[in-house]
């Protein structure tokens, strides 16, 4: 990397793809004993996932095109275009944040070994023009990679940046290796704690709200499912050991964060525990109805990216999420990549059934009419409400798994009727099947219309659609 970049492509670490093995072999991988670790209470209580815009579509389309990432930047007028149009169209319906990507260099120009800028962009004033507008800022960047010279002083200690870099004689997992891209902290290092805490002290002074944090899975084994060795690999005790610090000095000062690329080892054991929220599929990319739903479809593997789609991501991890627990996080949204209007209500619809976040994409000048699928104002009172559904079954191949359902903090249920095949699909469901006892008032969300009392479901979803309805006494 050069001096002052601190990540100058963020790679559209891209639909990693590698062989298939049975769904059922990833709760059963290699079990690690993990060291004693700090304690970090109520890390997820309180937290519901956010609704904002990333600027991935808008660095995703330049590289797409060939530009390269250290010439990739935005101008303020568009930026001023960019948060102008967020806090008119986006923000009155939920959607308080903007957030960096990789892809446009990120620099550090103060001195601290901390990101300031991005691109041409201060983050200052980057922070300075959204709060005017009433937004917030999260920042793509991992608390684990070394920015800076090595003689930079860590905070108030006696310890430099070099004393976080592997000395050679530490346990690694591959010693003979060249770490790809990144200068990685060793967490059990003298100074690494003070680092990662200064990193978040920094952002919090900054005034960011959120960090979203990349490639954790070449920190813990330094291996990729479709690169092969990409470093050294730091082992399961310093990873568990990382991610510790990170929530410890995360929760003290106030930034939610997002964990990326994560293997998710021991039925994500660490993750769960120390993170807001998790990535549970492949990259984005092109989006549309592949990324949502058709990508390596019942399909699971034993590391990241587990699952290639959304909906089996979703599906497959609905079991460590909750109300208070660790967040699910199916990556960004690119509506104008979808074919029909039912593709569209899906993708919103299965973000909100899950919990999950809804990441806004597209851009002010190719939205289109697009826009009213992100400002469903009804289905967004799941995000408000902190509602976190699941799948009548978490097993990819079962077509029940097409059936969410989960209550609202009123006594109001929600439940989703999926197809995830390419011709209409019909269903006849008995609230009971669902634990649901009784008849309920069942109102449609997505075409605002009470449809009387009942006690089961009848429904024809089109191709790739599906029905959202609320059931109040």
């Amino acid at each position: 990397m050069k001096k002052m970049t601190i990540l100058s492509t963020a790679l559209a670490a891209a639909m990693l793809l590698g062989s298939c093995t049975d769904e059922i072999e990833m709760r059963r991988p290699p079990k690690f004993e993990l060291p004693e670790l700090p304690v970090v209470e109520d890390v997820q209580t309180g937290k519901k996932a956010p609704l904002y815009w990333s600027v991935y579509e808008y660095c995703y389309t330049l590289e797409q095109q060939g530009v390269a990432n250290e010439n990739m930047d935005i101008t303020p007028a568009e930026w001023d275009r960019i948060i102008e149009w967020v806090a008119t169209d986006l923000k009155p319906h939920g959607y308080d944040m903007i957030c960096t990507d990789g892809f446009i260099p990120m620099l550090a120009k103060d001195g601290s070994g901390y990101m300031t800028h991005y691109g041409s962009m201060s983050l200052k004033d980057l922070v300075a023009k959204c709060k005017a507008k009433g937004l917030k800022v999260g920042v793509y960047d991992n608390p684990l990679w070394i920015h800076g010279p090595r003689e930079t002083v860590i905070g108030d200690t006696k310890y430099n940046f070099g004393s976080l870099y592997w000395n050679g004689t530490g346990e690694v997992m591959n010693p003979d290796a060249q770490d790809m891209w990144f200068h990685w902290v060793v967490s059990g290092n003298p100074g690494a704690r003070e680092y990662i805490d200064g990193f978040f002290e920094h952002y919090h002074n900054l005034g960011i709200d959120y960090i979203r944090m990349d490639f954790l899975s070449w920190y813990e084994d330094g291996k990729d499912r479709n690169m092969g060795q990409v470093g050294r690999g730091y082992g399961r005790e310093a990873y568990a050991r990382a991610l510790a610090y990170i929530a410890e000095s995360a929760k003290k000062y106030g930034i939610f964060t997002s964990l990326v690329m994560p293997h998710l080892y021991n039925d994500a054991e660490v993750e769960a525990r120390y993170g807001n929220m998790v990535r549970i599929v492949a990259d984005t990319g092109n989006g549309g109805w592949w990324h949502c739903s058709a990508a390596d479809k019942g399909k699971s593997y034993t590391n990241w990216p587990n699952c290639m789609n959304m909906f089996d991501g979703f599906t497959y991890w609905s079991h460590i999420t909750g109300r208070d627990k660790v967040l699910l996080d199916g990556d960004f949204i690119r509506l104008n990549k979808f074919d029909t209007d039912a593709e569209k209500e899906t993708v919103i619809s299965l973000q909100l059934m899950a919990g999950g976040p809804v990441t806004v994409a597209d851009q002010y000048h190719n939205i289109g009419s697009n826009l009213k699928f992100y400002t469903n104002d009804e289905l967004l009172a799941l995000n408000t409400d902190r509602f976190v559904g699941k799948p009548l079954s978490n097993k990819l191949n079962d077509p029940n798994n097409q059936i969410w359902y989960g209550q609202l903090s009123d006594g109001d249920y929600v439940v989703g009727l999926f197809n995830r095949e390419d011709s209409p699909r019909s269903y006849n469901l008995s609230l009971a099947d669902l634990g649901i006892s009784g008849e309920y008032k069942v109102r449609d969300l997505w075409r605002h219309a009470d449809e009387g009392t009942a006690s089961t479901l009848s429904a024809t979803i089109p191709a790739h659609g599906c029905k959202i309805v609320r059931l109040s006494k």
